[in-house]
């Protein structure tokens, strides 16, 4: 018969404060790597000899394998546990990022986005999935904003760090720099304690019961909330990320103010994480998220008509916020409201949500943008944070 402290400790990460930073750490290096390549890669794919349509499928077929991929490591980590799926995961990224060195056409660059997009799907739930074992269920707000800083402080990063890299020193040197980065997050795994999963390895799990679990955390109106509420940010992000550089360039500004204001967004973005994880401890979490799913569409109504750099950046600055009020609510209901056997799931789901939001958002605006022009297309970016919304108001009797 297992006891009670055993089984506490069979569902827990570690109380050892040190798992904290390390994982932290592990956190911000393993998101580094698509931040520092999305700034260059559309201009090595065109040193390389690809055309327009072919950029289109080196930069999207990342996320065409990313999104399913986060769906089977998930159910992989519910098997074996975080550790070692982590561990081959960042392994996987790193050998990516040595081979972008050696591409010397655009079907090497295709090939390796799809290697790239399969092993960086494993490090998204693996993390999640430490963070949430590792709070206890009034503070998972708080511990999972520090999830929110460590992917936000590596799109800053990232961003800002990737075009003075390739300028001074090349496209290879942005690739090496990845690489050596996520082997120091190899060596700093190795530390974390071991995740010992629920179903024991030898289990086997048949696809249709797989699909079953799916259905069942899916009929969960707390994490259909999370999923919902992820999708639909970056959704609206895949939409701005296409949208606005065309937007501000129309009012004679360059490609430096886009950068900076997607810093502006970035920085407040991080600011709120913390703030709005205790926020979100005290009175629930649909207050926050649905705060944040209005502020976002309030900045995105607002930005169209926006003509001068300085209320760009107020629009973008609230955005941030925005953004920064729903993640911390989002993840925590994930990592309260996941069975603990299908915790790993759950995540890999946040996961594929995320990336869907960001693969299907960023096309379907361009058309829209295409044919009913850059402005009425920002605002109309906005749609689907209202069906969040929508989403987020019918629980918001409920304190969760």
């Amino acid at each position: 018969m297992e006891t009670a402290k055993e089984k506490v400790n069979r569902l827990s990460i570690a109380p050892d404060k040190r798992v904290l930073p390390v994982i932290s750490v592990i956190a911000f290096l393993s998101f580094l790597d698509t931040p520092l390549l999305i700034p260059i890669m559309a201009l090595y794919a065109t040193q390389l000899g690809a055309g327009i349509s072919t950029i289109g499928v080196i930069i999207g077929v990342y996320s065409i394998v990313h999104a399913p991929a986060n769906l089977l490591f998930g159910r992989l980590i519910d098997r074996a546990g975080y550790k070692a799926p982590l561990i081959i995961g960042l392994t996987g990224d790193a050998i990516s990022m040595l081979l972008y060195t050696l591409s010397r056409n655009p079907l090497h660059l295709v090939l390796i986005r799809l290697l790239h997009g399969s092993s960086s799907a494993i490090a998204g739930p693996a993390t999640m999935l430490v963070f949430a074992g590792y709070a206890s269920r009034t503070g998972k707000g708080r511990i999972m904003s520090f999830y929110g800083i460590a992917m936000a402080g590596a799109n800053l990063v990232g961003y800002g760090v990737s075009g003075v890299i390739a300028s001074r020193l090349g496209y290879p040197a942005i690739f090496l720099t990845g690489a050596t980065l996520l082997v120091l997050a190899i060596v700093l795994a190795f530390l974390l304690p071991g995740g010992r999963p629920e179903v024991k390895s030898g289990a086997k799990i048949p696809a249709g019961e797989s699909l079953r679990q799916m259905k069942s955390l899916l009929a969960q109106k707390r994490l259909r909330l999370a999923y919902a509420a992820i999708f639909a940010q970056y959704f609206s992000f895949g939409g701005v990320a296409t949208l606005l550089p065309l937007h501000v360039t129309a009012f004679g500004m360059s490609a430096f103010h886009v950068g900076m204001l997607m810093v502006v967004f970035t920085i407040a973005f991080i600011a709120l994480q913390f703030p709005s994880g205790i926020l979100s401890d005290r009175v629930g979490r649909v207050v926050p998220t649905s705060a944040g799913l209005g502020l976002g569409i309030l900045s995105l109504l607002v930005l169209p008509s926006a003509a001068t750099f300085p209320l760009m950046a107020a629009a973008m600055g609230t955005y941030g916020v925005a953004f920064g009020l729903i993640f911390p609510s989002i993840s925590a209901l994930v990592a309260e409201h996941a069975p603990a056997e299908r915790r790993g799931l759950a995540s890999g789901m946040f996961y594929a949500a995320l990336t869907a939001g960001v693969a299907i958002g960023a096309p379907v605006m361009g058309w829209v943008g295409e044919a009913l022009g850059i402005k009425t297309s920002l605002a109309l970016s906005a749609i689907v944070m209202g069906v969040a919304l929508i989403i987020a108001l019918t629980n918001l009797r409920h304190r969760i």
